[in-house]
């Protein structure tokens, strides 16, 4: 039997924690003239993921 790979996109994107995985908010890549000022600020930083997404992301990160 292989070993099992990681997915390389999941694990540039989340990073496990006691709490649950690290994870960068949406919508702060480009286009952001037209949002408010208030709207990016509460963008910023990391946040823990949704307990209903966990399951996904530890078969992707096979851990």
């Amino acid at each position: 039997m292989p070993k099992a790979k990681t997915h390389s996109g999941a694990a540039k994107r989340f990073k496990k924690t006691g709490a649950g995985y690290k994870h960068k908010r949406a919508f702060k890549s480009h286009l952001l003239t037209g949002m408010t000022t208030k709207r990016k600020r509460q963008l910023r930083g990391t946040s823990v993921m949704n307990a209903a997404d966990k399951p996904l992301v530890d078969r992707m990160l096979r851990s």
